[in-house]
């Protein structure tokens, strides 16, 4: 029988979760979320989005289809979310040691470690994300058998959007393809992906950089981690854009701070939405959609500016998932609709803004 250490998590509010090893072993802390996907534990781990969080899987059982290539295609990686794992930890109810997949080229165990990854099983996950439901998602620590403890850590208190974005200007895509200038708060692979198979030239830009002088066509802002508060430089750039006229789509955090750069503001929610199945109606019609999700943060759409209008509403719990300005060529989307995981139901969205240049 396999030998692992034991692991135990402790959130703020003392509550505590012993468990086992399957990662790297150490101590690590972060805000620890829920995730109710039943698949795609590759593509979460590698998205920036969860970057200095715990994450917890409410499907019982992970690992039991390996993790794929992380070869690089056409400057990104060819089957995941960005380069790397973003989270500081993975929980789950039950590890598959053994795994089997056609793309699989080792073991989610044999990732974690190479990366130096928490990664926990044997807990009763669905005590733990009741928990996470009642009183919120809160500040965690796991600390494996032999290592040192270590203090709480609150992701939401610094800049993630500085830290997860890209530090240099990258181009993908045809040469002669219609321009688009995506502004990197840490985003997923498959939304430049998406935008490329469809003819765009996309110059990926970091996160404060000022694009405004450059040629383009239209402008993307894409996803990712933490408060969107800290993304002050990236709202005064997509103010000047705004003033210029030209499309824009912004996704997720994309969202969030095209909102803000309206005059809108945004706000934590109680433990947030991650996972691949939240159904968000158009507003003004009934036409609903199941998304993929993975957000804390939302728009407060009743401090939209009177030139503004919510375009989604989530059918859950009624909050924000999408803008959209009145009669200029300006509109985002809370979820994702570039998906990976989950389902490709909205991937007009991306039709829609090329369609505008």
């Amino acid at each position: 029988m396999l030998k692992t250490k034991k692991a135990i998590l402790t959130l703020e509010d003392g509550s505590t979760f012993e468990g086992n090893s399957f990662g790297f072993d150490k101590a690590c802390a972060g805000e620890v979320v829920f995730n109710t996907a039943m698949t795609a534990y590759p593509e979460s781990l590698t998205d920036p989005s969860y970057l200095g969080q715990i994450l917890v899987s409410t499907y019982p059982l992970i690992g039991n289809y390996g993790v794929p290539s992380r070869e690089i295609k056409d400057g990104m990686s060819e089957f995941l979310e960005s380069e790397k794992i973003h989270p500081e930890a993975i929980i789950c109810q039950d590890y598959s040691w053994d795994y089997s997949h056609w793309d699989a080229v080792s073991s989610l165990s044999d990732w974690l470690k190479e990366e130096k990854v928490v990664g926990m099983y044997g807990i009763d996950t669905r005590a733990l994300t009741k928990v996470l439901r009642e009183k919120g998602s809160m500040l965690g620590k796991i600390v494996v058998e032999g290592c040192s403890d270590v203090e709480f850590y609150d992701p939401n208190k610094e800049n993630l959007v500085e830290k997860a974005s890209c530090k240099e200007i990258r181009e993908y895509g045809p040469a002669d393809g219609k321009k688009v200038v995506l502004v990197d708060c840490g985003v997923k692979n498959n939304i430049i992906r998406c935008l490329v198979k469809r003819g765009a030239h996309v110059t990926r830009v970091p996160w404060n950089y000022d694009f405004t002088g450059m040629d383009y066509e239209g402008l993307f802002i894409a996803n990712g981690p933490g408060n969107p508060d800290f993304a002050e430089e990236t709202v005064i750039n997509i103010r000047k854009a705004l003033a210029i006229g030209k499309p824009i789509c912004g996704i997720c955090m994309g969202n969030q701070l095209l909102a803000k750069a309206a005059g809108a503001k945004t706000y934590k929610l109680k433990y947030g939405h991650r996972s691949q199945n939240q159904p968000v109606r158009e507003v003004g019609t009934n036409k609903c959609f199941v998304t993929s999700q993975n957000h804390g943060f939302a728009v407060d759409a009743s401090t939209l500016d009177s030139d503004w209008e919510p375009l989604f509403v989530n059918m859950n719990d009624g909050t924000n998932e999408g803008i959209k300005h009145k009669s200029k060529p300006f509109f985002s989307t809370q979820f994702h609709p570039e998906a990976c995981g989950g389902p490709v139901d909205t991937e007009f969205i991306f039709d829609k803004f090329l369609g505008l240049l």
